[in-house]
């Protein structure tokens, strides 16, 4: 699951992918697999959203970017262009707008002329109990994670439905099955758009479109900087494998669901997160005494 940041002091180390690992990691996929698509990737400026856009690039795709921050956006499609080459675009815009939502599918469109995969990775939230959860933070989680979602989807499928084209949306979720204690808003809402992939999936496979979800576990981005060392690297005991998942790791389960490969896979949660869903705790804001048990 994305982690929440709270304010960092000294680290002896930076976390995540740089962006020459970006571009030159090692990966299962052939060259040119991607070749001739186009893919649009929600918050692709930064972490998973950025580790996805160099690789789709690598690959042959095409890609639109977009989030919130143009600055972040433009410096991802610059470093991708410098790095791998291939045609980047973006456009500055949130999710939770739905007339937003419409013209970027639009704009997306006319400026590629097509549309065949869709990254559903736009999302965040804050670390609190939920007894404690005010109707504002509740609805702006709920808002981005779930409605946002919803939007993207909803309206890639009109664009696909419309003009007689195929497509294939990946959603970025999170372990909803046990419950996410310090972030109950977002999983409310990742479980909603579990819920939607699976019901989607199946209405819209007449339209010859797929839906799946990708659930990351405690993956190392550039967001751990924000905390200390020896509280980033408490997350890696939050899986039986005992370490961190990286974002090519995501990058990868990503393009494996959106690509031929996932050609028969639709209305699936594939779980990358090193065994977290059957063993192991994420306390966001730290493991409360009662369950901090000392054997």
């Amino acid at each position: 699951m994305p982690v929440a940041k709270t304010h960092s002091t000294e680290r002896n180390r930076a976390y995540g992918m740089t962006d020459e690992a970006l571009a030159t990691a090692p990966t299962v996929f052939r060259d040119g697999l991607l070749e001739d698509q186009v893919a649009l990737i929600s918050c692709g400026g930064s972490g998973l959203g950025r580790a996805m856009a160099f690789l789709m690039t690598r690959l042959g795709a095409r890609v639109m970017l977009c989030g919130r921050r143009e600055e972040k956006l433009a410096d991802a499609a610059a470093a991708i262009e410098s790095l791998v080459g291939g045609e980047v675009a973006y456009e500055a815009m949130t999710i939770r707008d739905s007339d937003a939502v419409e013209a970027l599918m639009a704009a997306t469109w006319e400026r590629f002329g097509r549309l065949d995969i869709l990254i559903n990775n736009g999302g965040g939230q804050f670390p609190q109990a939920a007894i404690d959860f005010s109707d504002k933070g509740w609805r702006a989680v709920i808002d981005t994670n779930l409605n946002g979602t919803w939007y993207m989807m909803q309206r890639a499928a009109r664009l696909w439905r419309d003009n007689g084209h195929a497509g294939s949306i990946v959603n970025i979720v999170a372990n909803v099955a046990r419950g996410m204690p310090q972030v109950a808003h977002t999983c409310a809402a990742r479980a909603g758009v579990v819920g939607l992939t699976k019901t989607t999936s199946t209405e819209w496979a007449p339209l010859n479109i797929r839906v799946n979800c990708v659930a990351p576990g405690s993956i190392e981005t550039e967001g751990f900087n924000v905390y200390e060392e020896a509280h980033a690297d408490e997350f890696r005991n939050s899986n039986p494998m005992r370490r961190l998942g990286d974002a090519f790791d995501i990058a990868e389960a990503a393009i494996y669901l959106a690509a031929p490969s996932g050609k028969f896979v639709t209305g699936e949660v594939l779980a990358v997160d090193g065994g977290n869903q059957q063993w192991g705790d994420v306390w966001p804001a730290g493991i409360p005494e009662w369950f901090n048990i000392k054997r």
